[in-house]
């Protein structure tokens, strides 16, 4: 039997989400524990990454454990021909847990199945970040003081966009409503807006960006148009820079208004936004220290008092 993992959103239920959200509040009010001590954790970042990377070390490290692994895959030996396989085989010799992050989709279940220590999907090409999901979860909480019934409307690219994907999965527990802003190239998959009808979560969509869609939100979701999804250049010069939110389009918003972005940004947030108190995305990126403090210890069973 595989090991408990983490490895789409839509595996855990709201009772697990809830769970992880409240241990991540005793780590944001006390980091530093010696919970991890005498263990190792392995970093195996297939795909570039700093914040996500980063933050997993960062919690490991307060929690005293050790890390080993790769940020970038030219420096492994897949570059010589190894198979994912056999690289998960041979890295579960020396950690206790795996924190994976590769561009193919479907790679993070696949390595899940075979490893025979937990792990966690730190991101599989477009389809799933369901660490970013959880720790955008505990944010809206922090923020909104509940989950329930907010209306979310989330802009940029929704085609590409893993965290957007895994955020409807994970928000889908909790009665939300959706308006997904995206030019026609990126709009939401077809997949996701079934996922929502099956769910009886209502969702509008728009091509426009204006305040008129950002008014009646609780929390404005803005994302990056991923360069690196796309083949074609071409497609991307056309929509890169498609919306970018000013600080005079919140004059409007509700004041319990929140602005949040899984980072990195580009041009898609203004600068002049950052000073406006609906600004949130930093201390967003804060929170998932604790976030991830709370899966590497739920997923090996080490209980956090």
């Amino acid at each position: 039997m595989s090991p408990k993992s983490l490895v789409n959103i839509g595996d855990y239920s709201r009772e697990d989400i809830l769970r992880i959200l409240q241990t991540a509040s005793r780590f944001k009010e006390n980091p530093n524990r010696d919970l991890l001590k005498g263990r190792v954790c392995a970093t195996l970042f297939f795909e570039p990454s700093t914040r996500t990377r980063l933050s997993f070390e960062t919690a490991v490290n307060r929690l005293r454990g050790r890390i080993i692994g790769f940020s970038d895959a030219a420096t492994s030996s897949s570059t010589k021909g190894e198979s994912l396989k056999d690289t998960i085989m041979m890295v579960s010799n020396y950690a206790d847990l795996i924190i994976m992050r590769h561009h193919l989709e479907g790679s993070a279940r696949y390595a899940s199945e075979i490893s025979p220590v937990p792990l966690i999907n730190a991101g599989d090409g477009s389809n799933q970040h369901p660490t970013q999901t959880l720790l955008d979860l505990f944010t809206i909480y922090e923020t909104q003081g509940t989950l329930e019934n907010l209306s979310i409307t989330v802009v940029g690219d929704l085609k590409y966009g893993r965290a957007v994907h895994s955020l409807i999965q994970g928000l889908s527990h909790f009665k939300p409503s959706f308006h997904f802003v995206a030019p026609e190239e990126l709009a939401i998959p077809e997949k996701y807006k079934l996922f929502c009808d099956r769910q009886g979560i209502p969702y509008r969509e728009y091509t426009d960006f204006s305040p008129a869609a950002i008014n009646g939100s609780d929390i404005l979701y803005m994302t990056r148009v991923q360069k690196e999804r796309f083949t074609d250049l071409m497609e991307y010069e056309k929509v890169k820079n498609v919306y970018v939110l000013h600080n005079d389009m919140l004059s409007d918003s509700k004041e319990s208004l929140r602005v949040l972005h899984p980072l990195p940004r580009v041009k898609e947030i203004n600068q002049d936004v950052d000073d406006n108190p609906k600004a949130y995305y930093f201390q967003q990126a804060k929170n998932g220290i604790y976030v991830r403090q709370a899966v590497i210890c739920d997923l090996l069973g080490i209980e956090v008092a």
